[in-house]
Order: C-alpha cells, then structure tokens, then sequence
C-alpha cells in the first residue's frame, strides 16, 4: 500500500528549510497539530501523518498483532520518514509518540537527527524507585473501563488528560478526537500505551533531545520528565508555563518558543 495514503500523510511549510515531524499521540491525529504547524511553515518543511487505526489513515491496514507494540507505530513513523526520504529530521512525538520517536531514531538513524518530546513517560505505572503516576490496578481500571464503554471513558477522561478545567472547550476536542477514533482500534492502541515500559530504550538515544513537560499534568507528572531528562545524556529539560497533557493546544504559544529555541540551535 502507498504509505502517503496508508498514513494519510500531509507536507507544508518551506520545501527548502529542514524537516519536522509531527507525531500525534493516543485517540489523536495530525489536526492536533494546527497551532504548531503556523509557527514551523515560513522555516521548516512540516510533515505531518496519522497512525494506521487514527485520523484519516487507511484503516484497512490495521493489525491488532503488529500495533501491539510499540514498534509497530514506529514502524509507521520510519514507513513515513523512507516514503519521502527523509534524512537528519527532527522528530516532534506527543506523549506516547515521544518513545515512538526514541524507537524510530534508533531503527532509522540516518532517517531521524533529533527529538522533541512533547510531555512523555516511558512508563505509566510505579514501581520501586520509579513514578510512572499509576499503580498497576490503576491502569488495569482505566483500561478494563475503555473496553466497556469506550464512549463513556473518553467523556470521563478527556477533561483529566487536558486539564485546564476552565476551558472546557479544549476537554470537548479532545473527547470528540477519541470518539472519532473506532474503538476496536483505539482499545489496541490504549493498552500498547499505557502498558508499555520505554525506560531502557532511552538508554539508546544518541541525537539532540528536547524535553518538554508541564507545571501540572495528571497523565505525566514532573519526575517522569525528570527521569526521562537523566537517562538521554545531553537531553534538555523545559518545564512549560502550562497544565494537562496537551501543551501543544493549551499553551501553543510557549510549546512553539521552546520548540523553535530548540530547532534554532541545530541550524
């Protein structure tokens, strides 16, 4: 299948400045991206792609077996970056797309020069020594809840994973961007991303990478930025003016400073 269509990918911004990817996390897509995507255009190439099962990508394409891991999204990441060649990008992961892009830059090297992880966790349950933000039984009812009633749990969670309670405008769109998603699909890629353990993958990373997480977020809390920030050697470490787990939206203006800051420095 033609991967541009398979993953309904999208190129802007400046075909003669460097690229940028955008990766989309869980029940998202590309759209997620609209308040970035300005700030990029006049010096960046901007790609943009949905993940097979979200968006508007080609959903015959799904396998409940290859998107059981991980793997299987950053294989669609490097599907992408091969498809229009892509050499030294920088790569811009929301939350679970943030060790998605760690995989990718290790499959694909040459395909990826740098990160920018947008409020990520390599690990969303605790364990001794370490604060993912969950307890196992935690997940295990977020996640039995999702199969039940997965209309439902994304009413119920869309305000918690936003935050900003006093605009319940951006709770709306993301609970409307869940409910698009189908649910068969969605439960795949909610256990693949709520259960998975990234935390020796950051071991791995070699590129320039950006951190960036919130004052307050319930989904990543700071020690996880903080761990994330000691396992990459040279990583950088921002901590935005921001709440919930969607800065990119609720803090568009400070998401793309710091993003900007970042890319400026490898020009």
């Amino acid at each position: 299948m033609d991967i541009v269509r398979r993953n309904n990918v999208t190129v802007t911004g400046n075909p003669q400045g460097p690229t940028v990817v955008l990766a989309h996390g869980f029940g998202c897509d590309q759209n997620m991206w609209r308040l970035t995507v300005p700030a990029l255009a006049e010096d960046y190439r901007v790609v943009l792609f949905d993940y097979v099962g979200s968006g508007r990508s080609e959903t015959s394409a799904f396998s409940a077996d290859r998107y059981a891991s991980l793997r299987g999204y950053a294989q669609d990441a490097v599907d992408v970056c091969e498809a229009l060649d892509l050499r030294d990008a920088a790569f811009v992961g929301h939350s679970v797309s943030s060790m998605v892009g760690v995989l990718a830059a290790d499959m694909a090297p040459e395909r990826v020069g740098s990160l920018v992880m947008v409020a990520p966790s390599p690990r969303y349950i605790d364990e001794d020594g370490y604060r993912g933000g969950f307890s196992a039984a935690d997940i295990e009812e977020l996640l039995d809840s999702l199969d039940s009633n997965y209309l439902g749990w994304s009413a119920a969670m869309a305000p918690v994973i936003m935050g900003n309670a006093d605009r319940p405008e951006l709770g709306d769109e993301l609970k409307n961007s869940f409910c698009a998603t189908d649910p068969v699909m969605a439960r795949v890629f909610a256990r693949t991303t709520f259960l998975s353990d990234s935390r020796e993958d950051l071991k791995r990373v070699e590129v320039p990478t950006l951190i960036l997480e919130c004052t307050q977020d319930a989904i990543a809390p700071r020690e996880v930025g903080a761990f994330v920030h000691e396992a990459i050697e040279g990583s950088t470490l921002v901590t935005l003016d921001a709440t919930g787990h969607c800065p990119h939206l609720s803090a568009p203006e400070a998401t793309n400073e710091a993003i900007l800051t970042f890319l400026a420095g490898r020009r």
